[in-house]
């Protein structure tokens, strides 16, 4: 079933009594360093039905905040304050105590589904267990709830599923699941720790129906812990912005959207990328880094990245106060911006460093792809293994790439879009199909030697830049293992690695330095001065800023927009935030079960999309804009992404096609029966689609 929605705004309390009250909370972690100060000072108040949204970068202490509401940080944490439900107070209870709250009083969405769940029983029983430990249940009565509970869930078959394990479910699947545990016991306070990260775009927009039909059955209010700005304008009534382990901005949805007050609030508004317009505005990242939490400076924790700083900020470290008609801020400086005479965001960068994604003109044709395939054998068996079945994961896929040309591949996971980049990295004859890159076709390729000569003008940009690198190594020899391999001497590896940083914006100092001790976007930056070290003409980037927060993604932008204009490099890029996908790629090829349904000019596809995967994907996008994410429709999928193993014999869309189910009986005959061929559009022959009902 496929559902066009408007999501609404915020519900109005009709209890004014808060289900969950804050004061203080104070939670430390003992170090070599000190004692690290991860969460300082946090109150608030949260009503029934209501949702608290809280944002901010990797260490601002969210998570920190999240676990101690649940009573789950570690033995040597030392927590302090006053965590109240129902009067009762949370803090200093023992593990015994507490879990007989935790469950029946208080739920959790984790983000991590599947550590969440015990892989050696099936979820029926999980759901059963949840609910006899606070309830005085019989078994049946317990596994008839747990069926109703994933039946509300959104699981489909939810008696025969209840007997499944929780490897057998989807990503998304097992969130649910998650959120079945958290609200069986109809708790009166929901904390959903990042609960959509690891998640794709169209299964998200699920996720948060889900969370959002919980809410509503339980009346539970909600603290909803995120990165993405989008998601918290789209559900969340109240947002605290935290920096440094404590709130310095918390306002409601709309006042926070409209008119930021703190700096480091308008600086991560200002460093996300809009997918709802076709204007390209400069993303500004946030220079420096967080300050340590062990020893935090004196004044505000966020002067020294702070482009409206005064001497006094470095000094006092400003407290809450309320802004009228805002909300609460800590600066010292708030009224200025209340009042309209104060830009928060100021000119922190130079304005050659603030640029679009501005293209250089399309050269050559680098990369070439036609009618790609690659199969993978279906096994049976743990001692002897046998073949049941074959996996389709790139089925005729074709696309070429040119110089100074960015080309995005979009789509769930288990589309292949990964196993398409890693066929052409393979530099080896594939499957099916052909690959031709700088005019030389992979499949000729007899030589060793003229593979790794190959190999120069091909690079990638992982997903992971920590995992991506050697530990062991410094950032000099990693940059220089590349020139080492293709013959460089001592003289041009070291003038090559200093040509390099300075390339991607790193500070020559940092070559000593080990990977473990540079920040995300350092280390990532690393990743990029590495695979520009062989002069490559393509760069394939593979989820390149999925494990950057907001204010660091800005950045790396920025540089692959300034590195592409500078040397005219191809990239190939693979991601599923189709935001950055539209800032930064000139074409699209959305993915389906191993398919290209639909490819063209960014633009083109993003203001008139024909597939109705397109649209879906499309439509389910947060937009950083409350009013805007709230009052637009939205085409939800229901359902999982079928197994390639077992190909529908016409479209292999059609099984969560909306426009199946409406088409008349001649076109779904064909919709089941032909696959359908990519289409150009009349006024646009350069934007293609494969479907019989578009």
């Amino acid at each position: 079933m496929t559902l066009t929605t408007i999501l609404p705004g915020p519900a109005p309390s009709a209890d004014d009594t808060p289900v969950l009250s804050v004061r203080d909370l104070r939670i430390s972690f003992p170090s070599e360093a000190g004692p690290v100060e991860a969460v300082r000072g946090v109150s608030f108040d949260l009503l029934p039905g209501r949702t608290l949204g809280i944002v901010g970068e990797s260490g601002s202490g969210k998570s920190a905040t999240a676990m101690g509401l649940m009573g789950l940080l570690p033995p040597t944490a030392v927590l302090s304050g006053q965590v109240l439900i129902g009067g009762r107070d949370l803090v200093g209870l023992g593990d015994k105590e507490f879990s007989q709250v935790r469950g029946s009083t208080i739920g959790m969405v984790f983000q991590d589904p599947l550590s969440a769940l015990t892989p050696i029983f099936s979820v029926g029983r999980l759901l059963s267990d949840a609910l006899r430990v606070h309830q005085d249940l019989t078994r049946r009565a317990a596994w008839e709830q747990a069926v109703e509970l994933l039946d509300l869930v959104g699981i489909s078959d939810p008696r025969n599923r209840a007997k499944s394990f929780p490897h057998e479910f989807s990503g998304g699947m097992r969130q649910r699941v998650v959120i079945a545990m958290a609200i069986a016991n109809k708790p009166s306070v929901l904390v959903a720790d990042e609960p959509t990260t690891a998640l794709d775009v169209t299964v998200q927009a699920q996720i948060l129906d889900v969370l959002r039909v919980a809410q509503a059955e339980t009346g539970a209010g909600l603290v909803l812990i995120t990165h993405d700005l989008g998601v918290v304008a789209g559900h969340a009534d109240e947002i605290a912005v935290m920096y440094a382990g404590r709130f310095v901005e918390r306002a409601g949805v709309e006042e926070l959207f409209r008119r930021p007050t703190m700096p480091y609030t308008a600086r991560l508004l200002a460093a996300v990328p809009s997918v709802d317009s076709g204007v390209h505005r400069p993303l500004v990242p946030i220079s420096g880094e967080p300050p340590s939490l062990v020893t935090l400076p004196a004044g505000c924790p966020f002067a020294n990245r702070c482009a409206v700083a005064l001497d006094a900020c470095r000094t006092d470290e400003p407290e809450l106060r309320e802004i009228t008609g805002h909300g609460q801020v800590a600066c010292l400086r708030a009224g200025e911006v209340a009042e309209g005479s104060l830009d928060p965001a100021g000119d922190a960068v130079p304005a050659d460093r603030v640029t679009g994604p501005a293209r250089a003109e399309a050269g050559d044709i680098v990369l070439r792809v036609e009618d790609l395939v690659k199969t993978f054998p279906v096994t049976k068996g743990v001692l002897l293994k046998r073949r049941v079945g074959t996996l389709h994961a790139v089925n005729r896929v074709s696309f070429e790439l040119r110089a100074g040309e960015t080309l995005g591949l979009v789509g769930e996971s288990g589309s292949g879009k990964t196993t398409t980049l890693l066929e052409i990295l393979r530099l080896k004859r594939p499957e099916g199909g052909r690959i031709e890159i700088a005019g030389t076709d992979v499949g000729t390729i007899g030589s060793a030697a003229r593979a790794r000569e190959l190999r120069r003008d091909v690079q990638i940009v992982m997903q992971d830049p920590l995992g991506a690198l050697d530990p062991r190594l410094p950032v000099f020899q990693l940059i220089a293992e590349p020139l080492q391999a293709i013959g460089r001497s001592r003289e041009e590896i070291r003038s090559r690695i200093g040509e390099l940083l300075a390339l991607v914006g790193l500070d020559a100092s940092l070559s000593d330095r080990f990977p473990a001790t540079l920040s995300g976007g350092q280390r990532q930056r690393v990743g990029i001065a590495r695979a520009l070290a062989t002069a490559p003409r393509l760069l394939a980037l593979d989820e390149p800023l999925s494990a950057l927060d907001v204010s660091v993604q800005a950045g790396v932008i920025n540089l692959l927009a300034r590195l592409q204009r500078e040397l005219g490099l191809a990239y190939l890029v693979v991601a599923h935030d189709l935001a950055v996908v539209r800032y930064i790629s000139d074409r699209i090829a959305v993915m389906y079960l191993g398919h290209v349904v639909e490819t063209g000019p960014t633009e083109t596809i993003f203001a008139d999309p024909r597939h109705p995967y397109t649209r879906a994907l499309l439509s389910a996008i947060p937009v950083p804009d409350p009013e805007r994410e709230r009052s637009r429709e939205r085409v939800v999928l229901e359902g999982e992404q079928p197994s390639a193993a077992r190909l529908p014999r016409g479209c292999v869309f059609v099984d969560r096609c909306p426009l199946y189910r409406t088409a008349d009986e001649d076109v779904r005959r064909r919709c089941r029966t032909e696959r359908p061929l990519p289409t150009g559009v009349t006024e646009r022959p350069d934007h293609l689609f494969a479907c019989h009902a578009g």
